[in-house]
């Protein structure tokens, strides 16, 4: 999730609890434990790009080490300011637990993964009943966190929680009923796919982009919710398949290697993208639903592939009119 949101709902739940004297720093301590876990961007190497991608949502995001890095946060925070002014480290370690432990399971409600488990599992979890931004979502609750705040009440955070806990569960159900509307749409096309998948779209819980393997390809489309759902057909891409698409590319490689841990990352979604040569895509994003245009993408390199790591792509071209498209899908106009 956006580290606004994470950072604002992580100052609610410690708030939610604080006495109206601590308002202020439950708030500070809980925005600070909400956005820490994401200071794992910065695990980075110039010679491996996708180390970010091992690390990203690891070991910060589970679960077993919330206690661990509200301690190195709470340190932190106690050592810089909590001395001088004399709060009690207890409280700034409360506080910033509290705020911590948000952080991972509002990340696992988006479509990108996170490992809760690590290090007993390197499932990444992935419940895809929330955009990775949704103002929607983010703009009541900083609302009500500034005013619990203001206020020095607790009140405003705890609405804030259960308006998150109320929109989070909105998702749920309409990932659900975009996930039916996803069947029926194969239902349609004679196909029996063994698993149907629903991604929010960018910013709103009304459009859904639809996801399922058949015969060897990936279907995508889109499908907007409502009293009659509005299907937008989509695009198929055949599955990824390293002896047809890359025959040059030699097993145990450091790039076949690197194709693995890519195959990992996106749980398994790999297309050889159409547009590029020697490219393999991410298909889970795209800017419209309903379209194959990966957001992330990896560039291998035949002359190079057991001495130099594979490219780590990210692309944000646009085509005319891309977001008055996603606005007319949104609103479930025809295209």
């Amino acid at each position: 999730m956006d580290p606004v949101t994470q950072g604002t709902l992580g100052a609610a739940l410690p708030q939610s609890l604080a006495r109206s004297e601590r308002m202020g720093l439950a708030m500070l301590c809980g925005i600070a434990g909400g956005m820490a876990p994401d200071l794992d961007v910065l695990i980075r190497s110039a010679n491996d790009p996708l180390l970010f991608l091992e690390y990203h949502r690891q070991f910060t995001h589970s679960l077993i080490f919330i206690p661990v890095g509200a301690a190195i946060v709470a340190l932190a925070l106690w050592g810089t300011l909590g001395r001088r002014i004399g709060w009690s480290f207890r409280d700034i370690y409360v506080f910033t637990g509290l705020g911590y432990a948000t952080h991972a399971l509002l990340d696992a409600c988006t479509s990108y993964g996170t490992l809760l488990f690590w290090p007993f599992s390197d499932q990444r979890f992935a419940w895809n009943n929330v955009s990775i931004i949704d103002p929607l979502l983010t703009l009541p609750l900083i609302i009500l966190v500034v005013a619990s705040r203001i206020r020095r009440r607790r009140w405003p955070a705890v609405l804030g929680m259960f308006w998150v806990l109320g929109y989070l569960s909105m998702g749920v159900i309409a990932r659900d009923v975009a996930e039916e509307e996803g069947r029926r749409l194969a239902d349609c096309r004679g196909h029996t796919p063994a698993l149907v998948e629903a991604k929010p779209s960018f910013a709103n819980l009304l459009l859904w982009k639809t996801i399922y393997r058949e015969a060897g390809s990936y279907y995508v489309d889109a499908v907007r919710l409502g009293s009659e759902p509005v299907v937008y057909t989509g695009s198929t891409v055949p599955v990824l398949d390293l002896s047809r698409d890359f025959p040059w590319l030699e097993q145990g490689s450091l790039q076949a290697r690197d194709v693995e841990r890519f195959r990992w990352f996106s749980m398994d979604y790999l297309a050889a993208d159409p547009r590029f040569p020697d490219r393999i895509m991410d298909v889970r994003y795209s800017l419209l639903p309903n379209e194959i245009g990966s957001l992330w993408s990896i560039q291998l390199n035949p002359d190079a592939q057991d001495t130099k790591h594979v490219d780590y792509v990210v692309s944000r071209e646009r085509g005319p009119g891309t977001f008055q498209r996603l606005w007319t899908m949104i609103r479930g106009r025809p295209l």
